[in-house]
């Protein structure tokens, strides 16, 4: 197998993760586009806990028949990612006695597009990739996260640098605003919603970049390349806190992100999953082998999914033209 060795600091840590859990997992990364950074001299804000310093040796994966292929949406950097789903996809093993590989997303290649052809078999990605994905291609919402309350909710936050003279959202026009990926809810659709109740449309901003994770907009704001950005809650409180940002808008609940199949994947293969992923106990019986589950979006589990929940964030995304009506309507 050919192996690749790759010296940054965004990857590092994550072979001992590897060598700790004896999942038989794979990795497919393709480096060029995974975090969205460029190669500026620019000041990062480590926005994760140190694993250690060891190398990341990459594997490219003989595919081998039986392995359910796992993708994500990337929220933060590849290694955190990584490190929250290895655990977490040893547990749906151990619980469902299936094979589970862990996909990056190879550059260019969408979520939604990997999960709908079958390039994948299950996602945990959110609401603005999930609605794409059943448009086009009828993939089937399996469960929704739960947060620290117990609630299938999330928000949004809007914040600037700790230093900056914007107080609230109202002055954001004229502008430059950071979102994440395009296709995010938290970090791209939720905002623009907010945005667009204060009567700030895109072409009042003065600047407008999709930076590919809420990790990269937050840096592209403290780097001072823009005044202000949208991330998740969960982080954006957690950086708040640590005094690294200011957050002057909180969004309301919105129905949170989840994990999705194919819908070519066998019905008692989906609902075997389905019946692990809504026992899973990350806060109780299977809290001790993950790792910072807390920074996620499904804190306390899963509850079960159904396309009606998403109802609310599909009118939006048709309203704002993230989302085709005429393509939503072949699916129903």
């Amino acid at each position: 197998m050919k192996k690749t060795t790759i010296n940054s600091e965004d990857f590092r840590g994550l072979l001992s993760g590897l060598r700790q859990y004896s999942l038989t997992l794979a990795l497919v990364l393709v480096i060029a586009g995974l975090t969205g950074c460029d190669e500026k001299n620019t000041r990062e804000i480590n926005l994760r806990e140190r694993i250690n310093d060891a190398e990341l040796v990459m594997i490219e994966p003989e595919i081998e028949g039986g392995i359910l292929r796992f993708g994500f949406d990337l929220r933060g950097s590849p290694d955190e990612d990584a490190m929250q789903y290895l655990p977490f996809l040893k547990y749906l093993e151990e619980a469902t006695g299936l094979t589970f590989e862990l996909r990056f997303m190879p550059k260019g290649n969408l979520i939604e597009d990997e999960l709908g052809s079958g390039n994948i078999q299950f996602a945990a990605l959110g609401v603005g990739s999930y609605l794409q994905a059943h448009a086009k291609y009828g993939v089937i919402p399996l469960v929704k996260g739960l947060n620290a309350e117990g609630r299938a909710e999330y928000q949004s936050v809007i914040f600037v640098t700790p230093d900056s003279p914007i107080r609230n959202i109202d002055e954001l026009r004229g502008k430059r605003f950071a979102f994440g990926k395009r296709n995010s809810t938290q970090g791209h659709l939720i905002p623009q919603i907010l945005l667009f109740e204060h009567g700030i449309l895109l072409g009042d901003l003065s600047g407008v970049e999709f930076t590919g994770s809420h990790y990269n907009c937050v840096n592209a704001v403290v780097n001072g390349r823009f005044d202000a950005g949208g991330i998740q809650d969960i982080l954006g409180r957690r950086l708040a806190e640590e005094g690294l940002i200011r957050i002057i808008y909180t969004s309301e609940y919105f129905p949170s992100s989840g994990i999705a199949a194919n819908r070519d994947v066998p019905p008692e293969v989906i609902e075997k999953v389905k019946r692990a992923l809504i026992d899973f106990k990350p806060a109780g019986a299977h809290a001790e082998d993950l790792y910072h589950w807390e920074r996620t979006a499904m804190v306390n589990g899963f509850t079960e999914a159904q396309d009606k929940d998403y109802e609310i964030l599909r009118e939006w995304s048709i309203r704002l033209g993230m989302l085709e009506a005429s393509t939503e309507k072949k699916t129903q």
